[in-house]
């Protein structure tokens, strides 16, 4: 069989960055010290390569893996969000230099990992590929140098992992039993009822677990908070963002069997109604700012619901698109905590006092961030939450688009606190200076001017999601 190189650029290229690494972390330690200076350039190159290679399709590996528009849209946004988190990571104050080489090196196992997953149809390819993204995870959680928190969300995030993962292997052996195929593109086309199928139905709400377990969706999240704590902020950064990305994918292409009046596509909607319920309400009872975008993250799995229970190109285009925007919005957010926490420590919410006076543009980025989070316009987050509202409104789902605006509302507490912080109180003296070099500040720059361009010109994106939302496995 000849297989077309071009169809995997992106994976091809985010390999080379893994075999360089590989190397890297058995040779000196100066060499070591070294990643910092070539892997952001080596990133910002695979961003490239990922969007160069937005226009491939093809379908090989007996027919186990895909290339079309909406993988090669999710693996840009992996790309730009590997580059983020490398960039922001280079400047880590808790991680122990000999260690930086493993360190990135699992890192971009991850993210690989995660590319390969938005190309499968087939779900023990699924599996693979999922796997190989969470087992890089676990090792990474643990490399905070000098912190008993960080071994604590290691252990937790693994010991979810491996449930959600049984959960996962129980529903294939279901599906299997049940529908005598692992391939999405022959499991769409069965009956998705309980009553024609109960054991393949079972089978899917198992393996479905799974992936609302990388999502935290409620009841799935309970590792987010803790995990996030306990995490480094730069590992955070990554951990709250890029697998995400490759839950939303997977559940795009499963959302061909969620048709309206399926007992699997009302469970679907509870749930998203759950989640975004329960992690905003949470989310107003902390201090700790990582804990409160970990409870966050909870409340936008719900709304990325929305878009999935519809099962129309809309709505998949609108979940396509507020996961991207959710992506630029969370980086701008850990930019600016990564940025602050100079000494790596987890930030209070009294540690953001009077940041407009100790370091502006990092202030203006966390309006950038928290207005977007909330949806007000004229952010990403608005025209998301627009797009999903609008397709979930015109679907049926009414309840679920008030309980959503009801929960928006609740949000703006907690979000604008955080806002409210940096810009009406004044610092303390504990409080640590934060990095106002050139490098924060262009960082800061370039992600809000991202989550404002997302806002402001959505229209490109969005036609191209819906290209993605009409795709089938």
């Amino acid at each position: 069989m000849n297989v077309n190189p071009y169809l995997f650029l992106p994976e091809l290229f985010q390999f080379l960055i893994i075999a360089l690494l590989f190397v890297q972390t058995v040779g000196s330690e100066q060499m070591q010290e070294k990643v910092g200076v070539w892997l952001p350039i080596a990133s910002a190159v695979g961003v490239l390569v990922a969007v160069v290679s937005v226009g491939q399709e093809g379908l090989v590996f007996n027919a186990a893996y895909r290339i079309d528009p909406l993988s090669q849209f999710f693996k840009a946004a992996i790309a730009v969000g590997f580059f983020v988190t490398v960039l922001n990571a280079t400047r880590q104050p808790t991680l122990d230099k000999e260690k930086s080489s493993d360190y990135f090196l699992f890192l971009a196992l991850s993210a690989w990992g995660l590319m390969l997953l938005a190309s499968s149809v087939e779900l023990i390819t699924m599996y693979l590929a999922l796997e190989l993204s969470s087992y890089s995870l676990y090792a990474v959680i643990a490399l905070r140098a000098d912190s008993k928190g960080a071994a604590e969300a290691a252990i937790k995030y693994i010991l979810f992992g491996a449930v959600a993962t049984a959960l996962a292997l129980y529903g294939f052996s279901y599906i299997l039993a049940g529908m005598h195929t692992t391939y999405l593109a022959e499991l769409v086309q069965k009956t998705w009822t309980f009553e024609a199928a109960p054991m393949a139905v079972t089978g899917m709400a198992l393996f479905l677990a799974g992936m609302f377990y990388k999502l935290a969706l409620f009841p799935f999240h309970f590792w987010c908070p803790d995990v996030y704590e306990g995490a480094s902020n730069e590992t955070a950064a990554f951990v709250a963002t890029l697998p995400k990305l490759g839950a939303v994918v997977i559940l795009i292409r499963l959302a061909a069997m969620f048709k309206p009046g399926y007992d699997i596509t009302t469970l679907l909607a509870v749930l998203g109604a759950l989640s975004m319920t329960f992690g905003n309400l949470a989310a107003l009872a902390q201090t700790d700012v990582k804990r409160i975008l970990g409870y966050s993250s909870v409340a936008h799995a719900g709304y990325i619901m929305i878009g999935l229970v519809s099962g129309t190109p809309e709505g998949l285009a609108a979940a396509s698109f507020y996961a991207l925007a959710y992506v630029a919005m969370n980086l701008t957010c850990f930019w600016v905590v990564s940025r602050v926490a100079v000494d790596g420590r987890n930030l209070q919410l009294s540690d953001l006092d009077g940041l407009h006076k100790r370091a502006p543009a990092l202030a203006f980025a966390l309006a950038v961030g928290a207005f977007a989070l909330v949806g007000l316009p004229p952010m990403a987050g608005f025209m998301g939450k627009l797009f999903l509202f609008s397709a979930g409104w015109n679907h049926g789902y009414n309840w679920l688009i008030i309980i959503a605006g009801i929960n928006t509302a609740i949000s703006i507490y907690y979000y604008l606190g955080l806002v409210r912080h940096a810009y009406t109180n004044d610092a303390s003296d504990e409080v640590p200076m934060p990095d106002t070099s050139t490098f924060s500040y262009v960082g800061a720059a370039f992600l809000s001017i991202l989550v404002l361009g997302l806002g402001l010109m959505p229209s490109d994106i969005f036609d191209f999601a819906l290209q993605v939302g009409g795709i089938m496995p």
